[in-house]
């Protein structure tokens, strides 16, 4: 399990893409029971010109436009003054980075601060990420337009992972990924109705149906059946 408290800080050119994410679900709860708190910074509040310019072309030509290193650097410093925790990291979200694994999320939870650079446009400064930032993250192989999903995928995974925001631990124990075997994959899962007729993907009505272990009580054999199925 992850620290007892954790503080993330988000440095965003646009903030309010957050509104919905902090104000709802688990999340909420979380930063209301004490157990975290989430703060998205508009990187704009760290520039000095009155356009509040955070962004300029790159050097050798290209398509787009590269944030500023100056605001992010003060805007990092600022947020690790405050906290003045030791067992603080500052990541970088970045197309290039690293893929994110339920590895690194059990790792970043160890930690009382993250703070999140999220790029937009063509990127970072480089020197962002080798002078100030502790690590890159990317989640996937793909591009976004922004940091901000990527932070918030970060967010959610690692939250899962401090004392008490998920009531049940041991849904987090027994979960995909949970496990040393990252191949491992949950078990299928089933609620009621025992037997339910839908219209599946060939268009037609199947009455579709609980596996029959499931309901036998045998809780050897549902086990077996589970073990077999993560394979």
């Amino acid at each position: 399990m992850g620290a007892l408290f954790m503080k993330f800080d988000i440095i965003t050119i646009f903030p309010d893409l957050f509104s919905g994410f902090l104000s709802e679900s688990l999340l909420a709860r979380a930063q209301k029971k004490k157990l975290l708190t989430i703060k998205t910074h508009n990187l704009r509040q760290w520039t000095n010109d009155k356009h509040k310019t955070v962004d300029d072309r790159p050097y050798g030509g290209g398509a787009g436009m590269l944030l500023k290193p100056e605001p992010i650097f003060k805007a990092v410093e600022s947020l690790k003054f405050k906290v003045k925790s030791k067992k603080a990291r500052v990541i970088l979200l970045s197309a290039k980075g690293k893929t994110f694994t339920q590895k690194d999320a059990r790792r970043l939870a160890k930690y009382e601060q993250l703070i999140f650079i999220c790029g937009r446009y063509e990127g970072v400064d480089e020197r962002v990420a080798k002078y100030i930032a502790d690590e890159e993250i990317s989640i996937g192989n793909y591009v976004l337009f922004g940091g901000e999903v990527a932070s918030m995928v970060i967010i959610e995974a690692v939250s899962r992972l401090i004392p008490g925001v998920v009531q049940k631990e041991e849904s987090i124990k027994n979960e995909s990924f949970s496990d040393k075997e990252a191949k491992e994959k949950e078990h299928p899962q089933y609620t009621r109705p025992e037997a339910v007729k839908l219209k599946v993907k060939s268009g037609k009505l199947k009455v579709l149906r609980v596996p029959e272990v499931l309901l036998s009580g045998n809780h050897k054999k549902i086990q077996e059946w589970r073990k077999k199925k993560t394979r």
